[in-house]
């Protein structure tokens, strides 16, 4: 039987018009938000392996209250139960804070065989929560997986590069993170949704995963964002009309931009 532990996050939506908030940080209140796009392959993935044999998907979110609603969603995909990690202390974490409350999360679950992420979240697309926790856990990282597949205690990937393909076997217990390229993520059917409203979902904080608020949020951040410009309103493109001159035209607009 393989537990599989997901890691998920809730994020604002990537076509509302996101910005941040006074202190800087992303501003989670203003927009909508759900769970990410990336993290939902991971969900997909997990949910194929114990399809294909037997197991058991626990979700993992840290983040305030409306996170749970990541959890949701992927409870009624097919995950079995939920853990939601909300402390108002996290608040303004960079990706080493993170880190170690998930890892310390991943820890206090216990029993549990591989772990799964998304390649990076939508909002801040760093992409190295995933080896930072596998670090902190001690265990390999197979990252960057077009493809996966479980056999036993062995998990194989494909990663596809720009110049090769790379195939990576890895055993015991590790960490995974996947593409979007592992194929399109299930939507929720009816009877999931249903479902989802019983299975279980439990809440921790900081205390108790044993972490001092001093050692996470903002004030405790190895990287913050020090000023943001808001991007300017889009403006009316030029017409060009076609006198018989339209290519010299066109190429002196692309020279003036640098594309040629």
């Amino acid at each position: 039987m393989t537990k599989i532990v997901v890691a998920v996050k809730y994020v604002p939506d990537a076509t509302a018009n996101r910005t941040f908030s006074a202190d800087n940080t992303v501003d989670r209140e203003g927009v909508d938000g759900l769970l990410s796009e990336l993290d939902e392959y991971a969900v997909e993935q997990a949910l194929q392996v114990v399809e294909n044999g037997e197991g058991e998907v626990v979700v993992l979110t840290v983040g305030p209250a409306d996170a749970a609603d990541a959890v949701r969603k992927a409870l009624q995909m097919g995950a079995d139960s939920g853990i939601h990690v909300e402390d108002d202390s996290i608040h303004g974490s960079d990706a080493f804070a993170t880190s170690a409350v998930l890892a310390k999360a991943i820890e206090k679950v216990g029993d549990y065989d591989l772990v799964f992420f998304g390649m990076a979240s939508t909002d801040a697309g760093m992409g190295v929560v995933p080896t930072l926790v596998a670090e902190r856990l001690g265990l390999p990282a197979v990252t960057y997986a077009n493809q996966v597949t479980v056999d036993g205690d062995t998990v194989k990937i494909v990663r596809d590069g720009d110049t090769a393909t790379q195939e990576i076997e890895a055993s015991g217990k590790l960490v995974v993170s996947v593409t979007d390229q592992t194929g399109e993520a299930r939507y929720p059917s009816f009877k999931g949704i249903m479902a989802a409203k019983k299975k279980d979902v439990v809440e921790w904080s900081l205390a108790d995963l044993g972490i001092d608020a001093g050692e996470v949020g903002l004030d405790n951040a190895w990287s913050k964002v020090e000023s943001f410009t808001p991007r300017p309103p889009r403006t009316a493109g030029e017409i060009v009309t076609d006198e018989g001159d339209g290519g010299v035209k066109l190429v002196e607009f692309l020279a003036s931009k640098k594309f040629v």
